[in-house]
């Protein structure tokens, strides 16, 4: 386990985690923005435009927040038809999730602070960026834990009994 701060997690999380992945992404987030990635014929490209790369590769990717995302991500995700068209990419709302987890292809894994935008695992500079503390992991102990925690609460396994269910948008039980 290393721990990771600040502008580290772009590197680490995106860049050697969720952009080399050759089966599956799972992130679950409490917010979910436009973040964007290095690269591309612009100086970045949103992430999306990756997953869809990533998802004709066969990738499935499953990203569980915690609120509705932003505009922009929407708008991306909109122009993105192949992406929420194709097999493969699932998002699921759960008013409960405030939880940061990346696994990527049950060999590398991030727990800790930082969400899904621009200013948590994204590129933003030091200057504008938020403070972040996290750990990766590509300890396989650590890996089956995070994956079976991230999965119950994917496949609704604490829905039933859950006291949010009044504000729940799609209970998946």
């Amino acid at each position: 386990m290393k721990l990771i701060f600040d502008s580290e997690h772009y590197k680490a999380v995106v860049e050697n985690g969720i952009l080399k992945a050759h089966s599956r992404v799972w992130i679950a987030t409490a917010n979910v923005k436009d973040l964007h990635v290095a690269g591309g014929r612009r100086k970045s490209l949103p992430l999306l435009y990756h997953f869809e790369k990533l998802q004709r590769k066969g990738v499935g990717i499953r990203i569980l927040h915690g609120a509705k995302p932003s505009a922009p991500f929407l708008n991306t995700l909109s122009e993105l038809s192949e992406l929420h068209r194709g097999d493969g990419f699932e998002m699921q709302l759960c008013p409960r999730i405030h939880t940061k987890i990346v696994i990527v292809d049950s060999r590398f894994a991030y727990t800790g602070s930082a969400n899904l935008t621009g200013a948590g695992l994204g590129m933003k500079s030091d200057r504008r960026r938020n403070f972040e503390c996290g750990t990766v992991t590509e300890d396989p102990e650590e890996m089956l834990l995070l994956e079976n925690y991230f999965d119950n609460i994917w496949m609704g396994q604490f829905c039933e009994t859950c006291g949010r269910r009044d504000i729940c948008p799609r209970p998946v039980i």
